[in-house]
């Protein structure tokens, strides 16, 4: 299977990456892809579950091309850090490299990388290239609305197959201009929603002593407006309140109002969405003025080990969820090897800490593998995507069921409560299992404890 890595500044691909140095998200872009509802590409064609648009483009290529679009460089880099270790498991796995066989024809596989620089109009770019240069059958594609976004919705007006993970689905699906009863065609996702953050978080709250009073840190993003409009229902028959610290810009420096006005409310519970380096500078700026809940829930950020270094012994104990660990009892639909082996697997060959990012990239390929093998001509991309919307398995994440919504084409994948701990081996800080309300798959290994006293 040919080793190939788009360059996103050249009409054709060539080995190895290249990208613009700061890999940056530009404000501008964000604040366009800010609201939701709003819709991040105009014209991404909806469809009804009665009906829909031909995407057909029938070839007689005999090989499969799959493009990757990830966040290798830039703000949102901490996500995809394992996925040039899973490209290369996948490229190395039996399945991929040996072709996929359909009916009587085996198909060559090559899997195109398209690094989005963490930039929502390079991901659109890359996506597009992808789609006219490299012609690919299918796209796949990791991490936050500011990257998954854009890609699925160039992959639905191109009537290109596609799957989406690490996006709360409401980000996904709201964000990119549905209304309930919309469908799309030809891109999926799978990953949790408000509601599974709820069913991690608020059993968390419950166990530690506080006055039911939440600060909500929301920017003015597709995942910030999200979660300020999925909280409240959640929290109110739970006997909670929030404090919504207000709608900011991506990129603000200075949280002082913010922190002030949870201070005042007397917050003894935190629970946030923003970018990962926003936080830092806002989790600083709390020390530093005297905000201290009782318990931090914090999403989209101190998810990988990288972004927790850069914080130091101000990260003990804030508690997040885990989509993937190495100790979840699953194991891959195409080789067999457990959700363990790919964590130690990963940490012999690279030197590095797991993440849980190896599940749910690993997943991607997985769910690719299938829906090309129940089609019976994987160039036919209304056939794909019929096969990805019917979909349903178990593998490195679980039972992942394509059908059962909570929207179509949408599988739910229920997280784990996780705290980060004083590291116990050759690592600063462990990501330790505290809380498995949400997913029972999840065995506790550790004790939640206050973030602060």
């Amino acid at each position: 299977m040919p080793d190939e890595t788009l360059d996103p500044g050249e009409i054709s691909p060539e080995h190895g990456q290249r990208g613009d140095a700061s890999g940056g998200i530009s404000r501008r872009s964000l604040v366009r892809a800010a609201g939701l509802g709003s819709g991040l590409l105009v014209g991404a064609p909806l469809i009804s579950a009665c009906g829909g648009l031909k995407g057909n483009q029938k070839s007689t290529s005999k090989k499969i091309t799959i493009g990757f679009v990830t966040p290798l460089t830039g703000a949102l880099a901490g996500f995809a850090a394992s996925d040039n270790y899973v490209v290369d498991t996948i490229r190395g796995s039996a399945s991929y490299s040996k072709g996929i066989k359909i009916g009587s024809q085996t198909y060559d596989v090559e899997v195109v990388v398209a690094d989005s620089q963490s930039s929502e109009n390079r991901a659109s770019q890359v996506a597009r290239q992808l789609i006219t240069k490299n012609k690919a059958d299918m796209i796949l594609v990791t991490s936050t609305p500011e990257v998954t976004n854009p890609v699925a919705s160039v992959c639905e007006q191109q009537h290109v197959p596609c799957v989406s993970t690490v996006v709360p689905w409401e980000s996904w699906y709201f964000g990119r201009g549905a209304k309930p009863g919309d469908s799309f065609k030809y891109t999926t996702m799978f990953f949790f929603g408000v509601a599974e953050f709820g069913e991690c978080f608020i059993p968390m709250w419950d166990r530690v002593h506080n006055d039911k009073t939440v600060a909500g840190m929301f920017p003015n993003d597709a995942d910030g407006n999200a979660f300020r409009k999925g909280w409240p229902p959640l929290m109110k028959p739970a006997g909670y309140q929030m404090v919504d610290g207000g709608a900011y810009p991506d990129g603000t420096t200075d949280y002082t109002s913010m922190i002030n006005k949870f201070k005042s409310k007397q917050c003894d519970i935190y629970v946030n969405a923003p970018l990962p380096p926003d936080f830092n500078v806002f989790w600083k700026q709390a020390a530093q003025q005297g905000f201290r809940p009782k318990l931090a829930t914090v999403a989209k950020v101190l998810l990988f080990p990288a972004d927790v270094v850069a914080l130091g012994d101000l990260v003990l104990n804030i508690a997040t969820d885990a989509w993937w660990t190495p100790t979840m009892p699953y194991q891959s639909s195409l080789t067999g090897q457990s959700a363990k082996d790919l964590g130690a697997a990963f940490t012999q060959k690279t030197g590095k800490q797991w993440v849980q990012a190896l599940g749910s990239s690993y997943s991607l390929f997985e769910v690719a593998y299938n829906a090309f093998k129940g089609a019976s001509d994987p160039h036919d991309h209304d056939e794909v995507a019929a096969q990805l919307r019917s979909m349903k398995y178990d593998g490195m994440s679980g039972t992942l069921d394509f059908t059962a919504g909570p929207v179509p084409g949408v599988a739910i994948v229920k997280p784990a409560g996780v705290q980060w701990k004083k590291g116990t081996g050759k690592f600063p800080f462990d990501l330790v299992v505290v809380d498995n309300s949400a997913n029972k798959n999840a065995p506790v290994a550790g004790d939640l404890v206050p973030t602060n006293s």
